[in-house]
């Protein structure tokens, strides 16, 4: 399997509001840049969505290195929490519904084709990927304003 990294961040003025996400593919010294947005969202839904769309975009299973500022995304994945959510019909450990499940639910299935490794990064820090990543989301979400 080929080893792509994938960074991804997630933007919102306001919450819920217009919001943006942006996501760099690097796979053997080549870039890819991804974006979108969305007139009236969350920042966590920019989250899910800039890894959604960075997964599918890969044209076969991959071994992944995810890069996301989100410990949102990243615990819910790495901690398996997002699959015990679902075994529960989407209701949290706490007995409240977990937000986002259409996503989670995408997301989930994304993770069974490819082999994902996690990494959490502080966000506005010093890792010029994540920065250019959050670049992406922020032009994204003023496009709604």
């Amino acid at each position: 399997m080929k080893t792509v990294t994938l960074y991804t961040d997630g933007a919102c003025s306001g919450n819920p509001g217009p919001g943006g996400w942006g996501a760099i593919l690097e796979f053997m010294g080549k870039e890819k840049e991804l974006s979108g947005g969305e007139a009236n969202t969350t920042n966590n839904r920019m989250e899910l969505t800039a890894v959604i769309r960075g997964l599918q975009a890969l044209k076969e299973p991959c071994i992944v290195e995810l890069y996301s500022d989100s410990k949102y995304v990243i615990d819910a994945l790495e901690k398996g929490w997002a699959w015990g959510w679902k075994k529960k019909g989407w209701i949290k450990s706490d007995k409240k519904p977990a937000l986002n499940p259409d996503l989670w639910e995408v997301l989930l299935q994304l993770t069974m084709t490819h082999q994902l490794h996690y990494h959490w990064v502080k966000g506005h820090a010093d890792n010029p990927k994540n920065n250019r990543c959050d670049q992406l989301a922020v032009a994204e979400s003023q496009k709604f304003k």
